[in-house]
C-alpha cells in the first residue's frame, strides 16, 4: 500500500513496534477473540503458544499457561496494545464490525494526532484500534506534537467507510505503539529515553509518550492505575514482551552499553538484544 505524503511512514521510523508478546490462562478463548474481533490470522501454531498477524506478519504472541496468575490491573505492565489501520477508512469498517457484532468498546476518543477506540480482550488486557491523522494536524505553532484526549465523532468516522465492509485486519495494519503501564514516570524516562534513545514526543500528567523519528508516540508510560508499582511478579498473566524493530542506523551496541553503564542486565543473540525494563517488560531490539 502506498502511504499518502502528509501520513506518517511507520516503516521508515528508526525504531517501530514488531510484535508484542502475552501470557494468558485461557488460549484458546484469547486467541479466538483477536481473530473474530480484530480480524487477525494464525501465523504459526505450537501445543501451547500461538502467533496472530496479517499477511505472515507476526503482531501478536500468545502463550498460554492455565497455572498463571490472573492479571493484576494494578502492577506494572501493559496499558494497551494499540494496533494501527492504515487508513481511516479501514477503522470505519472495523468500528461497523464490532458494533454489528455487539462488541463492547470501554471508550472512544480523538486525540488530535489519532482516532482511537478502546477495548479490552476476555484476558483483561487492553487494546486500543486506531488511524492516525495526516502529520500536518500534529504540531502546535512552535512545532511541539500536541495530544488531547476529546470525544470522537463516530458518525463522522463511520462516514468514511467508502460503502465496503470489513474483511480482517488490513495487510498493511500493525502495532502502532504499545502503551505500558510503570511504577514511576521519571523512572520510565531514564529506561525509555536515556537507554533506548526514545525521545520524548509529548507528556500527560502521569504519562510520558516515547517517539521514534518524530513519530507521537511507540511506546507510552503512565502510573494511572500502577503508581509506585515495583517488579511484576514472576507467574502473573498478562504482558511479557515487546519486540521493536530497529534500522540499521541505530547502534544497538551502543544501546546495550548503555543498559550496561546503567546496572541493566541485556543479553544478545539471534533475537537481538534483550534488555527488562524496571519493572521486568522484555523489550528485544532486533534489526
Amino acid at each position: 500500500m502506498t502511504i499518502a505524503a502528509d501520513y506518517f511512514d511507520m516503516t521508515a521510523a528508526p525504531m517501530r513496534i514488531g510484535a508484542v508478546r502475552l501470557k494468558v490462562r485461557d488460549l484458546g478463548a484469547v486467541s479466538a477473540f483477536y481473530q473474530s474481533v480484530l480480524g487477525l490470522s494464525p501465523v504459526a501454531t505450537g501445543e501451547d503458544r500461538i502467533t496472530l498477524g496479517t499477511a505472515g506478519t507476526p503482531l501478536l504472541k500468545l502463550v498460554g499457561d492455565p497455572d498463571l496468575a490472573p492479571l493484576d490491573p494494578r502492577q506494572a505492565g501493559l496499558f494497551h496494545t494499540a494496533f494501527l489501520m492504515p487508513t481511516r477508512a479501514d477503522l470505519a469498517r472495523w468500528v461497523a464490525h464490532v458494533a454489528e457484532a455487539r462488541v463492547p468498546l470501554q471508550g472512544a476518543s480523538d486525540h488530535i494526532v489519532s482516532e482511537a477506540l478502546y477495548l479490552a480482550d476476555p484476558a483483561g488486557n487492553g487494546i486500543e484500534v486506531y488511524a492516525d491523522r495526516p502529520v500536518s494536524d500534529w504540531h502546535g505553532e512552535s512545532g511541539e506534537i500536541r495530544m488531547s484526549t476529546d470525544p470522537l465523532d463516530l458518525q463522522d468516522l463511520l462516514q468514511s467507510a467508502e460503502g465496503t465492509e470489513w474483511s480482517g485486519f488490513p495487510e498493511a495494519g500493525s502495532v502502532g505503539h504499545v502503551h505500558l503501564q510503570v511504577g514511576d514516570t521519571a523512572e520510565a524516562d531514564r529506561f525509555y529515553r536515556d537507554v533506548l534513545g526514545l525521545d520524548i514526543a509529548a507528556r500527560y500528567p502521569g504519562a510520558s509518550f516515547y517517539g521514534s523519528g518524530g513519530y507521537h508516540h511507540q511506546l507510552a508510560g503512565n502510573v494511572w492505575n500502577s503508581r509506585r508499582a515495583s517488579r511484576r511478579p514472576e507467574g502473573m498473566a498478562g504482558l511479557e514482551a515487546v519486540e521493536m524493530l530497529v534500522r540499521d542506523a541505530i547502534n544497538i551496541t551502543a544501546i546495550a552499553a548503555r543498559a550496561d553503564s546503567a546496572g541493566i542486565a541485556s543479553t544478545r543473540n539471534a533475537d537481538g538484544l534483550t534488555v527488562r525494563d524496571p519493572w521486568g517488560t522484555a523489550i528485544t531490539l532486533r534489526n
